[in-house]
């Protein structure tokens, strides 16, 4: 009976250890999937950046808004409505369309992630395969302001019912500003001579 019962704690001893291991081990996995202190943000859909959840994960603090000269700033076309939320999605823009179509201004702190990245998520979003660095050479299109250089992307879903989505990137004052239109294809066309005027008017200027 004594070497039943010795066996016996044995097996409970490494049971016990092999417990202990896994859990440890589970800990580690966590932390290694959401670190604390993550930079170089990529925006997911809603045009915010990932936040992390769960017990142990490091939250990303919005941040904060942009006022007087490193606000943006742009003239809305007319006919467009527009709501000023602050925060990472600094505005949302109506334009004056029927349809599905929708425009926002979002701001992140520094790179956001990287042009790539977000043109990819942009691609998602809408059914289209990921492209690399030389795709988005190619897609990329310049737009000169006096905000500084604008990269504009315009892509639109293949199949019969088509969605598309026209976004600018800007980089000035240590902030990213994505102003992006997406919506069905049809309003985003009607929409897009009024949507370039407003890319072609952003600026950096004190409201007062």
């Amino acid at each position: 009976m004594q070497g039943v019962s010795s066996k016996s704690s044995a097996f409970l001893f490494v049971a016990a250890a092999l417990s202990l291991a896994l859990g440890c081990r589970r800990e580690e996995i966590t932390h290694a999937t959401v670190p604390k202190g993550e930079s170089g943000l990529a925006l997911t859909a809603g045009s915010a950046p990932p936040m992390a959840s769960g017990a142990g994960a490091a939250e990303v603090p919005a941040p904060p808004t942009p006022t007087g000269t490193n606000a943006l700033r742009w003239t809305l076309p007319k006919g467009w409505g527009q709501s000023m939320s602050g925060g990472m999605r600094y505005a949302t823009l109506k334009p004056a369309t029927a349809g599905r179509v929708e425009a926002s201004v979002v701001v992140l702190p520094g790179p956001a992630g990287g042009e790539l990245a977000n043109v990819n998520r942009w691609r998602g979003q809408i059914g289209l395969e990921p492209i690399d660095e030389s795709g988005l050479a190619s897609a990329r299109k310049m737009l000169e302001t006096k905000a500084g250089a604008v990269s504009v992307f315009d892509f639109e879903s293949q199949g019969k019912s088509k969605s598309r989505v026209i976004a600018g990137i800007a980089t000035s004052r240590g902030n990213t500003w994505f102003v992006k239109m997406t919506g069905d294809s049809g309003p985003v066309a009607a929409a897009r001579a009024d949507f370039v005027h407003l890319l072609e008017s952003l600026r950096f200027e004190d409201a007062n």
